[in-house]
C-alpha cells in the first residue's frame, strides 16, 4: 500500500477571498506580522502498489480533485509501514 498526500492550492493569479478573510481576522487579533494567507486543500489517498501510481494520481487530480483552471496541485507518495 502507498499513501499519497495531495496538496491543492489556488494559482497565484487567483484571488483568495477566504484567505483574505482569515488574514483580516488574524490582524484583528493583533497578528499584524501575517502578510498573506492562502487557503488550500489536503487530501490523503491509500492506493495499492502499482507501477503507475504517479500517472493515476495525475489523472485523479486532473479529472476530479483539482480545478486546474484556477488550482495547482502537488503530491507526495509514501510507502505505508505495516506493524
Amino acid at each position: 500500500m502507498k499513501k499519497v498526500k495531495v496538496f491543492i492550492t489556488l494559482k497565484e493569479s487567483v484571488l483568495d477571498p477566504q484567505g483574505q478573510a482569515v488574514m483580516q481576522s488574524l490582524h484583528n487579533m493583533d497578528y499584524k506580522n501575517v502578510q498573506d494567507v492562502r487557503i488550500g486543500k489536503y487530501i490523503e489517498l491509500q492506493m495499492d502498489d502499482s507501477a503507475d501510481v504517479a500517472e493515476q494520481v495525475d489523472t485523479i487530480c486532473d479529472k476530479l480533485l483539482a480545478n486546474t483552471v484556477i488550482e495547482n496541485y502537488r503530491y507526495e507518495v509514501e510507502e505505508e509501514v505495516h506493524s
